[in-house]
């Protein structure tokens, strides 16, 4: 008898959100048809009106009300697992909900996954196309001195700490993600550098973002998250 064709892989997004109303809608526009089962926004204790625009353009809406990028994405995973696990997703996108990414990318950004070569593909801005001022320096300056203590400390090569990733549901489980704040991406990235799991970085463009940072467009963002990811990275040394 022939084979049985490979069943398809589902995917599902997590899209972290804290006062989008204005560009939530764009993301939600331009995540490639077809390609994705599910996204959760996870309303991040907004105080406008992301919530409501998100669900207009037809994403899952989750309320978090404990503020924390963590605690966003930890509440987006949530409702992943909360499913019975025949209909769980398969691999989980994480993108952000203020534009400076290109959702289209989303396509590339999951391809070493489906073709059974990764566990966890990291979008890098580091070797795609940045738009001037996409980036301050604090950011630039910050995701180097983070992936060269990777590189030094747990042998983990990365060019970026970028937010924009995807990783397999069983390669999530066993990282056991646990960081409610800043530390949330890299904490992902160096353990599973310990697990030994399989990381690429596949290139993606990033453009100025819909309004203004809440981390690098403030003194004590750029600080909080600064501090945080380095006391993220020799946590777990």
């Amino acid at each position: 008898m022939p084979a049985s064709a490979p069943h398809p892989s589902v995917i599902d997004v997590i899209i972290p959100a804290y006062n989008e109303e204005q560009s939530i809608a764009r993301v939600l526009a331009e995540i490639p048809a077809g390609l994705v089962r599910e996204v959760i926004v996870v309303d991040n204790n907004s105080r406008d009106q992301t919530g409501a625009v998100a669900r207009t353009a037809g994403a899952t809406v989750l309320r978090e009300t404990r503020p924390g990028y963590g605690h966003a994405c930890l509440a987006g995973m949530a409702h992943c697992y909360g499913r019975p696990l025949a209909e769980q997703p398969d691999i989980i996108v994480f993108l952000d909900g203020d534009y400076s990414d290109y959702p289209e990318d989303m396509t590339a950004l999951v391809a070493p996954l489906l073709r059974q070569e990764a566990d966890l593909v990291i979008g890098s801005r580091a070797l795609g196309q940045r738009e001037a001022g996409s980036m301050l320096p604090q950011q630039i300056f910050g995701n180097w001195l983070a992936t060269t203590l990777l590189r030094r400390l747990y042998g983990a090569r990365f060019t970026d700490l970028g937010p924009f990733r995807a990783i397999r549901r069983e390669a999530l489980l066993r990282i056991g993600m646990q960081d409610t704040t800043y530390g949330w991406t890299v904490e992902m990235q160096l353990k599973a550098a310990k697990l030994g799991l399989r990381s690429v970085e596949v290139p993606v463009r990033y453009r100025r973002r819909i309004g203004v940072s809440k981390v690098s467009g403030t003194v004590k963002g750029t600080l909080g998250a600064g501090y945080k990811i380095l006391w993220t990275i020799f946590r777990y040394l």
